[in-house]
């Protein structure tokens, strides 16, 4: 896409997100070939924009130690802008970083690669209505009683890998919108984009989950047992995934963003 060189590729992007998404109602019934059409025009600038055009450098992978590991946080995060209706930034992942298993309540996302290349696990949530008369599978290693309310169903819908020659990974309130997001290979960068942000006073709180796994009524483990007769663990396949804190081990540190000034 050509370069328009009275306005940086990144305020394109920035005020076609606030196009796109105002007044966009992030309804859980909402129709994805909307949202598609919608999006296309901001999917076409996002797919183009690269760590050049933010002033962004591949970071190369540092020499790491017991003492350092304590201090630097495993992910750091750029802010360029915030409004109402969308959030925009730059995630940077150390080799080996991963962000753990999340989601985003009511909200779409995009993710473009800058630099590096990720893999996207992506799961949808089923139902969270588990009642008193649910049958739930045995669980290995088994859960506590209390437990039970954190559960939720879900399908894992996607495992994609993404560099900076792919288009951008999409989530939407219904489609996606579980990811956890793991750099391959060597340091990474995205551009990130949330419509709404997270507000966890709007009931837009992040939450974090772990895949339990499940065994069948004769113990085995029920991945092994698929296995064993010829299949394995499929895509769109029923997942139980348990609601947890914040891993001790994940936090999002700051850096400065160092490209063109953004205003919307």
């Amino acid at each position: 896409m050509p370069r328009d060189n009275k306005s940086p590729l990144i305020q394109k992007i920035a005020k076609q997100a606030s196009v796109t998404f105002k007044g966009f109602k992030c309804a859980a019934n909402g129709d994805n070939n909307v949202v598609a059409d919608k999006q296309s025009e901001l999917i076409s600038l996002v797919t183009a924009v690269r760590a050049a055009d933010l002033k962004i450098a591949p970071r190369k992978p540092k020499a790491s130690s017991a003492a350092a590991g304590l201090q630097n946080p495993p992910v750091t995060y750029m802010h360029i802008c915030e409004t109402e209706v969308f959030s925009m930034g730059v995630f940077l992942l150390p080799t080996g970083a991963s962000i753990p298993l999340h989601d985003h309540p009511g909200m779409n996302g995009m993710l473009k690669v800058l630099y590096g290349k990720v893999s996207v696990r992506c799961f949808d949530k089923l139902d969270d209505d588990l009642t008193a008369s649910t049958v739930l599978p045995h669980f290995e290693p088994p859960l506590a009683p209390f437990q039970t309310a954190s559960l939720r169903r879900s399908v894992l819908r996607s495992v994609e890998e993404y560099s900076e020659n792919s288009g951008p990974c999409l989530l939407t309130p219904v489609r996606d919108n579980l990811h956890q997001i793991d750099a391959v290979e060597g340091p990474a960068a995205f551009l990130d984009i949330l419509a709404p942000p997270y507000n966890p006073d709007d009931g837009r709180d992040c939450h974090y989950y772990k895949v339990v796994h499940t065994v069948t009524e004769d113990g085995m483990d029920g991945k092994n047992n698929r296995e064993q007769q010829g299949g394995e663990k499929e895509k769109g396949e029923e997942t139980w995934l348990l609601e947890i804190p914040q891993p001790e081990d994940f936090w999002c540190g700051g850096e400065p963003y160092p490209g063109p000034v953004v205003t919307v």
